[in-house]
């Protein structure tokens, strides 16, 4: 790496140019529904309602204070926008010149309240089809503020939207906070700038974090001081750090692979991304960041200040003479932890429309509908289409007694048996009904991702078996149902795989049985702290959260643990439990600070900048666990190391020969 410092750097920064544009050029989903796994039968109904009926996004438009003729010119508008399938509202069914009040009760009173009215429009393509966003997007402008457009694929236009505006800033935060943290606690004023380089280059390369930064330039401040040629120095500081550096990435990298065994293969992409993130940052910090600090040596070197944090020593002599407090705090803290963290696994939203902010596009016109015309939900009814017409409307009378249920829509149960199929136009047949199926529509007046509408869905799902055992219910609601299920045993799994998968590893780098065990458990406190917090605070998360911030906060700072520990056993062969829980705190502490810090720099600001409670919410967790996970490390685990050093001793390989009695070493 010293050697070929210069290509490295040159590499890097041609890398970058197609980096750059690959990046650019990835498309991000923002639809959680499009995760679910293919042979979900929720999945199978939107394929066959694309396949028989050239159908996918589905939303109602509410237009308030609008006259008819005005009304009937907007839904001509809205049909000639791409992608657009079908607009339903009373011209399909009968002139506007004829007053809507002829209609029958249920369908006048379905699609009017007052001095509003509201259309269904069919798409072409999927929920979340770059196709579809545009097509919501050219529907909004060329309606007024007068109408307001729902649906799940207004939603994940208005996310991405969203994303794609703040993102700048958030990234801007993020090295904003980060790099004052780092100049404060860091021994040079340009020290930051490189780090923050280096990262970006990793960043660039695979939207990912380098999590032990800092790691190579301390050992090179270090090595300069016993080797005056700065060449020879960087290549022994690499030499021995680059085993901690890929060991301790080793952690995260598992944490992140763990996601990839969810079946809501939202886990195994954001797994992939940041596994891949992680080992491209390691990579970066081998070879970019040393060639970077030689390039940059000598205004490195001029720069360099007393850093804030102070020697550690005398406080951890103190902490460490006092250990058995602690002890106590750790059992203390572990039944409110516990407890909090299981409360909030069990209060988390699926809902995605909670976590945007209430003036945006989206939540008013859903509060419109909600409001307005009752609706919360809507479900999709696809029916064999020779099913008696008779059936057909007991089947939708038996649904409509179901709590919730305000109406069901279709052919034979809205306008009734007086009414022949052929004296209606064609666009209202065709669009209900095809060779394969036929479609009925049913509202609900509860909330999407709800416990009232999973027990309605249940319901309507053994209504419709009675009555037809091929036919499917499918819509938001039953497809949100589908992933709480999903994911409720998928984050049980990875859960318990990024636990083993942590374990193993820990037990082979420090080569020890016992230790895999201490560590987990002081990590694994922290997160139950960390994720048990909103519950006592009255906060309810997003339902990927957890799952992410456990994953990630076990992978990222248990490494703060090992770099405890790995110094704990290097220090007992010569001294006592205690004197080496003391000289490895004092040793690892400034390090553990700086690295928590700027994860929590990294994070907070983000956390409280973002109108998205999606991004606030994951922002806080891991800021916040980054600092309880320090604190755990700096205060319980050197207390753990002191209780159990017998066990350490007696069940690790490369201590049994070499660590000298206690007594023998105080003496």
């Amino acid at each position: 790496v010293v050697k070929y410092r210069i290509p490295i750097l040159l590499t890097a920064a041609l890398l970058m140019l197609p980096s750059f544009y690959c990046m650019t050029h990835t498309r991000i989903n923002y639809d959680m529904l499009d995760y679910l796994p293919a042979d979900m039968d929720t999945v199978k109904g939107q394929d066959e309602l694309m396949e028989d009926f050239g159908k996918g996004a589905f939303s109602f438009i509410v237009v308030e204070g609008m006259p008819v003729s005005e009304v009937s010119a907007l839904k001509s508008r809205i049909a000639q926008v791409d992608h657009v399938e079908t607009v339903l509202w009373y011209d399909s069914i009968s002139d506007v010149s004829v007053p809507m009040e002829l209609l029958p009760d249920k369908l006048y009173n379905a699609f009017n309240s007052g001095d509003a009215t509201m259309m269904a429009v069919f798409f072409d393509s999927a929920t979340s089809a770059d196709v579809t966003m545009d097509a919501i997007r050219e529907i909004r402008a060329a309606a007024d503020s007068r109408c307001f457009v729902s649906g799940m694929s207004a939603l994940v236009t208005d996310l991405k939207d969203l994303c794609e505006a703040e993102e700048p800033t958030y990234v801007g935060l993020a090295v904003i906070f980060a790099c004052a943290a780092m100049v404060l606690l860091l021994d040079g004023w340009l020290v930051p700038f490189v780090f923050l380089l280096s990262i970006g280059v990793a960043i660039m390369f695979n939207l990912g974090s380098n999590l032990s930064f800092g790691e190579i330039s301390y050992c090179y401040n270090e090595k300069l001081r016993t080797i005056p040629d700065s060449m020879e120095a960087m290549a022994a500081a690499i030499s021995d750090t680059l085993l901690s550096v890929v060991g301790s990435s080793t952690t995260t990298v598992a944490g992140f692979a763990a996601l990839c065994f969810m079946t809501f293969t939202l886990g195994r992409d954001l797994g992939l991304v940041m596994a891949k993130g992680v080992l491209l940052g390691v990579i970066c910090c081998v070879t970019v960041l040393p060639a970077l600090i030689l390039l940059l040596n000598k205004p490195l070197q001029s720069t360099r200040h007393r850093p804030l944090i102070p020697d550690m020593t005398a406080f951890s002599k103190k902490m460490c003479g006092i250990f058995p407090v602690f002890l106590l705090i750790f059992l203390l803290l572990i039944p409110p932890s516990y407890y909090g963290y299981k409360k909030t696994n069990k209060e988390v939203y699926y809902d995605m429309g909670q976590c945007l902010p209430r003036d945006i596009q989206y939540v008013v016109a859903n509060e419109k509908l909600s409001k307005t015309f009752n609706v919360a939900s809507t479900h999709i009814l696809l029916v064999d289409p020779s099913l008696p017409p008779s059936e057909v409307r007991q089947m939708a009378k038996d649904m409509e007694k179901v709590p919730g249920v305000k109406y069901v829509l279709g052919l034979e149960s809205v306008l009734g048996a007086e009414v022949p199929e052929e004296l209606l136009p064609e666009e209202l047949v065709s669009t209900l009904k095809s060779g394969r199926s036929e479609l009925l529509l049913v509202n609900s007046e509860y909330k999407v991702a709800s416990d009232e509408v999973d027990g309605q869905i249940d319901s309507l799902n053994a209504i419709l078996k009675r009555y037809d055992p091929s036919g499917m219910l499918i819509g938001e609601a039953p497809c949100m149902k589908d992933m709480i299920e999903t994911t409720d045993h998928d984050f049980k799994v990875v859960n318990a795989v990024s636990i083993a998968a942590i374990f193993i590893i820990i037990a082979i780098v420090e080569k020890s049985i016992s230790l895999p065990f201490i560590l987990i458990a002081v990590i694994e406190l922290a997160i139950f702290i960390n994720l048990g917090l909103p519950y006592y605070l009255g906060q309810s998360l997003p339902f990927i959260a957890p799952i992410c911030i456990s994953t990630i906060q076990l992978g990222a700072t248990v490494d703060y643990a090992i770099l405890m520990t790995t110094r704990y056993k290097a220090e007992r062969r010569t001294k006592s439990s205690k004197e080496s829980a003391a000289a490895a705190l004092a040793v690892s502490l400034p390090s553990i600070i700086v690295s928590g810090c700027g994860l929590f720099a990294a994070t907070f600001g983000v956390a409280v900048y973002s109108d998205m409670d999606i991004i606030s919410s994951m922002c806080m967790l891991m800021a916040r666990g980054a600092i309880i996970s320090v604190l755990m490390v700096a205060f319980i685990l050197p207390a753990m190391l002191i209780l159990c050093d017998k066990a350490i001793n007696a069940t690790t390989l490369d201590m049994r020969k070499n660590v000298k009695p206690a007594a023998e070493s105080a003496a």
